[in-house]
């Protein structure tokens, strides 16, 4: 049986090829590796087909992260990987979910100025307008950070 650690490897690297050997000789797809994360979970975030093949063998998206509490969804979101956030999506991630911070993926995309990712997860989010540990919502983020664009988006979203 493939082990779970050379599958999060792969994962990581964004070997399709390997990615999808592994999982055909029995890898477990939600298998923890020896940093007590998964395959999904240490994706290369960019390469939406790994996430993608890992999803539909049956990768649990909503997981979250032992040390901060993210999902890969706001690790995806962080990072402005639309595609891979709307892969995520496809497959069942829970665009609800909050890391210890109580930052929704949405918190994480209007920060660092991901316009298109806030374009992908405002409309999904129950409460765009939910606020973190520290008070902040993701429009007040947008703001803070200057990320203009994105603030003006969300500000014209919610009035």
């Amino acid at each position: 049986m493939a082990s779970v650690d050379e599958l999060c490897n792969a994962s990581a690297s964004g070997k399709l090829d390997k990615v999808k050997t592994l999982l055909h000789n029995g890898a477990d797809v939600n298998g923890f590796n020896e940093f007590n994360r998964t395959a999904l979970q240490v994706v290369m975030l960019g390469n939406e087909a790994v996430a993608e093949a890992l999803l539909k063998a049956g990768a649990n998206p909503n997981l979250h992260d032992p040390a901060c509490g993210l999902t890969v969804t706001h690790d995806a979101a962080r990072e402005g990987f639309v595609d891979t956030v709307r892969v995520l999506v496809k497959y069942g991630a829970d665009v609800n979910l909050v890391d210890k911070q109580v930052n929704l993926p949405l918190h994480l995309a209007a920060k660092e100025g991901h316009l298109e990712v806030v374009k992908l997860l405002i409309g999904l989010t129950t409460d765009p307008k939910k606020s973190n540990t520290h008070s902040e919502t993701a429009g007040q983020l947008a703001h803070d950070y200057k990320r203009t664009d994105t603030a003006a988006f969300i500000d014209q979203y919610l009035s």
